[in-house]
């Protein structure tokens, strides 16, 4: 292409000579009149044309050097990019970041409804309450106490299950029109102002419901979610508050399992946590209260098939709303598409007793859409794909390993890289070369840092 360009300009060069030899005569008379001899302009003008001919010619070249995509093919900021487990958005307000979500034509969020997985686990804890009054009020005293670990506090999945547990237990105070997800510290008197007791009646006899502590979860060096964290939180509550725990809720199951090993499993102290991985969905059986499956496996589906679909040049419903030519296809009871945000959400179930014998196995492939694609028409492709924390439960134990069942169905190859849920720049640094990609897929550490990003595939 840069050939041709450099062609073009030249042959308009020597258009422009031809055109001033043939105009030798109106040129002659304007010579005439200022002394200079026709033939000499002549040559002057051919010579400067070519020059500038010359001259434009190199700056066109190199201006088509520094625009050509760098793998010869696509520029990295037109290249499929799929966000996932962390939706771009301002994490103090949850407004979500459209410049990032609109990135280029090729670019999608997947996660999961939030809300509405929130809103089932509170409901799940209340049902329990309801179900097991007899035992629960572990000192009888009328207080059903429970603490609850929060994730991350400018994270909108944390921030909706926190929400959830409240408002199902009636104990979340509005702020701003919402649920206020604020950690509260200790409240064992009542007073806290983010939140309020609750009131259950059941059988006839009126509880109060109240969040005793709360507090995020994230260590000494910033990585938040954590499962270590957890563990020393219950051991400090159980050692203030006693007999007066009655439940104990978290934002993940990783913490949650912290906090069921560590102390509420001796004391038969129901735990109920998020995700449903496969430790805890076994724990059930152990105790453990119940767990929240946002499937994962359909997340994982999602994450790479989007890309794979914009590889491919296909419509971005194919193998997903639409079958594809190997029977892929999901139902809209397992996911939901919302065209405004460009984000793909899949639907939650509640795991509890009842059915969790289901859910024992994690990282097993949703049926529906296990099916291998043909090489011809989705050969072979190069993703790079960041877990914002390698630690981290969730993400390590159920969703990569999904990731990398699927990869091969639909022949992806896929650069998995570690992050230390602390820093961008951890994950960025070892985004080193764009280039050797054909598409992203990227977990952040904040939600807010779409653009590290996005810079990176812009230069």
């Amino acid at each position: 292409m840069k050939k041709k360009v450099l062609s073009l300009v030249l042959t308009a060069a020597m258009m422009t000579t031809m055109l001033a030899g043939c105009g030798s005569s109106d040129n002659g008379s304007t010579a005439a009149s200022t002394g200079e001899a026709p033939a000499a302009a002549t040559t002057e003008a051919a010579a400067a044309s070519t020059e500038a001919a010359t001259e434009a010619a190199a700056e066109t070249e190199a201006a088509a050097e520094e625009a050509a995509p760098s793998d010869g093919s696509v520029a990295n900021a037109d290249k499929p990019v799929a966000w996932f487990n962390r939706q771009p958005s301002n994490s103090t307000t949850g407004e979500l970041d459209m410049t990032a979500l609109n990135f280029n034509k090729d670019t999608y969020y997947v996660g999961f409804n939030a809300n509405q997985g929130a809103e089932l686990q509170g409901q799940m804890i209340a049902d329990y309450i309801e179900a097991h009054i007899d035992e629960i009020d572990r000192n009888g005293d009328g207080v059903i106490g429970y603490v609850l670990a929060i994730g991350d506090i400018g994270h909108n999945d944390s921030i909706a299950r926190t929400r959830g547990v409240r408002k199902d237990l009636g104990t979340g105070v509005e702020k701003d029109g919402e649920i206020d997800p604020s950690p509260i510290g200790t409240n064992t008197d009542g007073s806290a102002t983010s939140v309020q007791d609750g009131k259950l009646t059941i059988g006839g006899k009126e509880y109060t419901v109240r969040e005793l502590a709360s507090q995020e979860m994230k260590n000494s060096a910033g990585a938040t979610w954590d499962a270590a964290t957890a563990g020393n939180a219950i051991s400090t509550w159980a050692a203030s508050f006693g007999d007066q725990i009655d439940v104990i809720a978290s934002n993940n199951d990783g913490m949650g399992m912290s906090m069921f090993n560590g102390w509420s499993k001796a004391e038969k102290v129901p735990t109920f946590g998020y995700d449903a991985n496969s430790d805890a969905v076994a724990a059930i059986a152990e105790g453990y209260g119940g767990t929240i499956s946002q499937h994962a496996d359909v997340q994982a589906y999602l994450t790479l098939r989007v890309v794979r679909n914009c590889l491919d040049g296909v419509d971005i419903d194919t193998g997903i709303g639409t079958a594809d030519a190997a029977g892929n296809v999901l139902t809209d009871d397992v996911y939901e598409y919302n065209a405004d945000q460009r984000s793909y959400y899949a639907l939650n179930v509640a795991v509890t007793a009842d059915n969790y014998s289901d859910y024992l196995d994690s990282t097993v492939t949703y049926a529906p859409v296990s099916n291998q694609l043909d090489t011809a028409t989705s050969p072979s492709k190069k993703v790079w794909l960041d877990i914002y924390n390698a630690s981290d439960n969730f993400l390590s134990s159920t969703y990569q390993p999904l990731l990398q069942n699927y990869d091969d169905l639909l022949n992806l190859e896929v650069d998995y890289i570690g992050g230390d849920g602390q820093t961008e720049s951890n994950i960025t640094n070892r985004l080193g070369n764009p280039s050797e990609y054909d598409a992203f897929c990227i977990n952040m550490v904040k939600t807010d840092n779409a653009a590290s990003y996005t810079s990176l595939l812009s230069q």
